[in-house]
């Protein structure tokens, strides 16, 4: 994954809260093989509404997303982090995220920015003011800023998330960093073990 230092953006205003996995991307969506492409199906049944915040130009090419509470709750599927991703969003923000969902979030480089009710609300209504409000998330010192809506807040991040971030380390990242270690442990691992090799 790419490195995340800082985001500077406007936002979406999705002003919704108990949105499900099945709401971001819908099953139908789920039977494809690659992890590319699912931004055409993000939000798949609210987009056939004209007047869902998706289809307003004023708010095209935003990079953060501002949802209700709970976002992302339901099911696991890491298709809605990859939707979302896809799209063009690089971070959510929310007063609260499902589990599994914001977990799924670290492990690609979408960054789940967690707000105060009140900062929600401030933040809202700053965006439907003025569509091009500029929200600034910096991952070095887990802030977010819009002076606009008089919001500037920490938001919870752990050091080695941050790290991963910061570095752009997904899972298979962090492991090649153990390459070394990995090359010595399979030169002097038994023959007689069984391998995928040969």
């Amino acid at each position: 994954m790419e490195p995340v230092k800082t985001i500077l953006s406007h936002a979406m205003p999705l002003r919704r809260s108990d949105v499900d996995t099945d709401q971001i991307i819908p099953s139908d969506w789920l039977k494809r093989v690659e992890r590319t492409g699912f931004g055409a199906g993000l939000f798949g049944e609210w987009r056939e509404d004209p007047d869902f915040v998706l289809n307003d130009p004023r708010f095209k090419g935003a990079e953060i997303l501002l949802a209700g509470p709970n976002f992302g709750v339901g099911s696991s599927r890491e298709h809605a982090v990859w939707s979302l991703q896809d799209y063009g969003f690089k971070a959510i923000v929310s007063q609260r995220f499902g589990d599994i969902f914001r977990n799924n979030c670290t492990k690609v480089g979408l960054v789940p920015v967690v707000v105060s009710e009140e900062n929600s609300e401030k933040l809202f209504r700053a965006i439907e003011e003025d569509p091009k409000t500029q929200i600034t998330i910096d991952i070095e010192t887990k802030k977010i800023l819009c002076l606009k809506a008089q919001v500037e807040a920490d938001f919870e991040l752990d050091d080695f998330t941050q790290y991963r971030y910061l570095n752009g380390l997904d899972d298979i990242g962090i492991t090649m960093l153990h390459g070394l270690e990995i090359e010595t442990f399979e030169a002097n691992r038994p023959s007689y073990f069984p391998s995928l090799i040969g």
